[in-house]
């Protein structure tokens, strides 16, 4: 209850304007499992290669209730602006990770969100 009655104050993230991308993958069936590591292995080098992009995380999907509708992998990508995505969609290195990764996706889902503290 204390943390509740706290005076809001914003994270470093909302201060600066930062913008959160997350990405949710299904790969279809015949996709190998070390392929699909090694997608994710080279996706995951995006963040050496694109400035506007500034971290990189990732995970596999762990629900217990397998409410996850055959998402596998979820990506989690930190900008410091929306115009940070723009230049990273525009990216050459994105172009071609996209070009390589696509044709192994049964699905996809995106979501951009600014981060925001809720008291």
């Amino acid at each position: 209850m204390e943390e509740a009655s706290r005076p809001k104050e914003k994270t470093m993230e909302e201060a600066k304007g930062f913008v959160r991308r997350v990405l949710l993958f299904k790969f279809k069936a015949e996709t190998a499992p070390d392929h699909i590591e090694q997608l994710i292995k080279d996706h995951s080098n995006l963040v050496n290669l694109v400035e506007s992009l500034k971290s990189w995380h990732m995970g596999k999907d762990v629900s217990v209730k397998y409410s996850n509708e055959g998402f596998t992998h979820v990506i989690e990508l930190t900008f410091e602006s929306t115009e940070g995505i723009a230049a990273y969609m525009g990216h050459p290195a994105h172009l071609e990770m996209h070009e390589r990764i696509w044709p192994h996706l049964e699905k996809i889902v995106v979501i951009d969100y600014k981060p925001t503290l809720c008291n």
